[in-house]
């Protein structure tokens, strides 16, 4: 009823920017994390550089950032702080989709999934192929390669790496750094479109693994050895990967109302106790008296489907789309 409500007493302008989401005119969040946003951010030409679905985005130790796309004239694009591209590779990987940077001994390094080759590849930043990742075929989980579809990774301290199968039977993937099947866990018991996954460091004492069960609007903790140990309840909203950006999860969040190109995304953000403290594009987050989130819901038109954010060191927000007119990504700016 409330959400009903809110349709009805509300008409979105076409930019929708100053309705639902603040009391400040012209921006989206609420709290301490209010943005302006910045559609026109990336200064590429859709000639030169076309895209199709935006999937995820990393950046580097110089400030260069990487995106993937499935358009396989430039599977990934680079682009300046500036939103200038100056750079693109990659011609081979159809289902190219998540995207994760790792620095190993001063060495940075690119490992791409992707969901149509049933593979994670290991590259340098200038597309050379170090290493592949292959399907787990000796684990008894999997019955051919076509089963495997990972949509992510996440590298531990001790250089392991964990795929996340959300594509495929949702089960999370451990191997060591030189492809070695170390463990399985998760699995479509356990998670429903495991579509994302993080390191979180956040708790020193008691690191884990942050995973996406997107079909269910939750993210789920595991211990390092795969223990379930947390359930976040986040209804809502249908969540691509966490991103563990200090204190804070940032994440994008595809839709908040099936069907899947509902075009109601929004992006949303977690505090140290996994409470929501904005969601730029959705409600005001609100909690009941036993400290349940109150369903999330788009109420301005910032997004089509949020695929991706990533978090610069000054706390602008860079944020790809999936099925969004392949549009180039947009930057929130704090303010």
């Amino acid at each position: 009823m409330e959400r009903r409500s809110f349709i009805k007493q509300s008409t979105l302008a076409t930019a929708g920017l100053c309705l639902g989401a603040t009391d400040e005119p012209g921006l989206i969040g609420h709290g301490n994390f209010k943005y302006r946003l910045n559609r026109n951010w990336c200064k590429g030409s859709a000639l030169q550089f076309p895209v199709n679905n935006c999937h995820e985005l990393v950046m580097s130790r110089s400030g260069k950032i990487f995106m993937t796309t499935d358009d396989v004239r430039n599977n990934i694009l680079i682009f300046d702080k500036d939103g200038q591209i100056t750079g693109a590779w990659g011609k081979e990987y159809p289902g190219a989709h998540g995207l994760t940077l790792h620095d190993e001994n001063g060495d940075e390094f690119l490992y791409i999934s992707d969901y149509e080759r049933h593979q994670v590849i290991k590259t340098t930043l200038e597309g050379k192929v170090i290493q592949t990742f292959e399907w787990p075929a000796d684990g008894g989980f999997y019955r051919s390669q076509q089963a495997f579809k990972p949509t992510e990774t996440a590298i531990a301290p001790n250089g392991d790496v964990l795929v996340a199968d959300g594509y495929g039977k949702d089960y999370v993937v451990h191997y060591d750094h030189k492809g070695n099947l170390i463990n399985v866990f998760g699995g479509p018991d356990i998670l429903k479109n495991a579509h994302g996954i993080a390191f979180d460091n956040r708790d020193k004492a008691n690191p884990s693994w942050l995973v996406t069960s997107r079909a269910e609007n939750k993210l789920k903790r595991f211990d390092l050895t795969g223990k379930l140990i947390e359930i976040i309840h986040l209804p809502g909203a249908y969540i691509c990967r966490p991103v563990v950006t200090g204190e804070h999860v940032y994440f994008a969040v595809l839709i908040s109302e099936l069907p899947w190109d509902s075009q109601t995304g929004f992006v949303c953000i977690l505090d140290k106790n996994n409470r929501v403290v904005s969601a730029p594009g959705a409600r005001t987050p609100r909690y009941d008296s036993g400290g349940a989130l109150k369903p999330l819901y788009q109420t301005v038109k910032a997004f089509k489907h949020p695929h991706d954010v990533l978090v610069d060191a000054n706390g602008d927000i860079y944020v790809s789309q999936w099925n969004s007119g392949r549009v180039y990504p947009y930057r929130l700016e704090p303010q």
